[in-house]
C-alpha cells in the first residue's frame, strides 16, 4: 500500500500528508494504480486504475454498496487501509452528502475553521459571495435552509482553493428545484476555479449534466467509462443526452422500459424491429 499527498486534506478536519513528487507537465491531480480494498471476506475495490486531471469533472456511478464512497474516502485520505498506490498532487477538499457545518459556529466561522492564511476572514467572505450567502455570513447553521447549508458547504471547500474537489452525493437530499440551482452553481464555480472534481452520485442525469467523463463501478472494477461529448449548457432533451442516459442505465442494470421511459435509441430500435417484422 502507498498513499502519497502533495498537499493537505481539507475536510471537516485537516490532515497533513507527506509531500509527493508530481512530474513536471503532469496534469493529473490524482493517480490510482491497482487500488484494492476488502471488508473481511468481501472485496469492494479490486485493482482500480484511475487518473483525474486538473480541470476535469469526473462522475462516479454505481449501485448502492458498489464501493463509490470507499474510493472517494481513499482519495480524501480518510481511509489508507488498502492495497495499491494512490497519489494526490495538491490540496484536497471534500463536500459530503450532509453539509456537516459545526452548529455552534456561525457560517463565516465554519469557513475559517482551520484555514491557515492571514486573510482568512476576507477569503471566507469572498467564498460566501461566490455562492450567494453574503447576507448569511453571521447566521447560525441551524437557521439555514437545505440549499443554503449545501452552498455553505461548497464555499467551505472552495475557500481552500483545492486542486482536487471530492463531492460525495452532496445534492441527493435537495428538492428538485434547489438541486437545479446548485448544479448551475457548481458548474460556475468549477469553471472559475478549475479543480479536478470527482462526483459520487446515483443520479445518471446529474452525471450527464455535470461531468466530462462518467465511470461505472461494478463488482469492484471500473466496468465502463463514457466520455460525455455534449456542449454546455446541456439539455436533457438533446438526442445524444438521451442515448447516453440509456447507455449508462443499461450498464447499471436498469432497463428504461421498466419505468415507462422510451428514449430515442429505444424508439429507433423498436421502429426497426417493427419494420423488419
Amino acid at each position: 500500500m502507498a498513499t502519497r499527498f502533495a498537499g493537505e486534506l481539507k475536510a471537516d478536519s485537516e490532515i497533513r500528508r507527506e509531500p509527493a513528487a508530481v512530474a513536471d507537465g503532469d496534469r493529473a491531480v490524482a493517480r490510482i494504480d491497482k487500488l484494492s480494498k476488502a471488508f473481511g471476506e468481501r472485496t469492494v475495490l479490486d485493482g482500480i486504475d484511475l487518473r483525474i486531471e486538473r480541470g476535469e469533472f469526473v462522475a462516479l456511478l454505481g449501485r448502492s454498496g458498489s464501493g463509490k464512497s470507499t474510493l472517494l474516502r481513499a482519495l480524501a485520505g480518510l481511509d489508507d487501509e488498502h492495497d495499491g498506490e494512490l497519489t494526490v498532487g495538491g490540496d484536497v477538499a471534500v463536500a459530503f452528502q450532509e453539509p456537516r457545518l459545526v452548529p455552534w459556529k456561525r457560517v463565516r466561522a465554519n469557513l475559517t475553521l482551520g484555514l491557515r492564511r492571514r486573510d482568512a476572514r476576507a477569503a471566507a467572505d469572498a467564498a460566501l459571495a461566490e455562492v450567494g450567502l453574503t447576507e448569511r455570513a453571521d447566521a447560525w447553521p441551524l437557521t439555514l435552509s437545505g440549499g443554503e447549508a449545501q452552498r455553505a458547504s461548497l464555499a467551505r471547500a472552495l475557500v481552500r482553493d483545492p486542486d482536487l474537489l471530492l463531492l460525495d452525493e452532496p445534492f441527493s437530499a435537495l428538492d428538485a428545484l434547489t438541486r437545479i440551482t446548485i448544479h448551475n452553481l457548481v458548474l460556475e464555480l468549477w469553471a472559475r476555479h478549475r479543480p479536478g472534481v470527482l462526483l459520487v452520485t446515483h443520479d445518471v442525469d446529474e452525471a450527464l449534466l455535470l461531468a466530462d467523463r462518467a465511470l461505472v463501478l461494478a463488482d469492484g472494477h471500473l466496468a465502463r467509462e463514457i466520455r460525455i461529448d455534449l456542449p454546455r449548457p446541456r439539455r436533457r432533451d438533446h438526442p445524444r443526452f438521451t442515448a447516453l442516459r440509456e447507455e449508462l442505465l443499461g450498464e447499471l442494470g436498469v432497463a428504461t422500459e421498466e419505468f415507462g421511459v422510451t428514449t430515442e435509441a429505444t424508439a429507433v430500435r423498436e421502429e426497426n424491429t417493427e419494420g423488419n417484422a
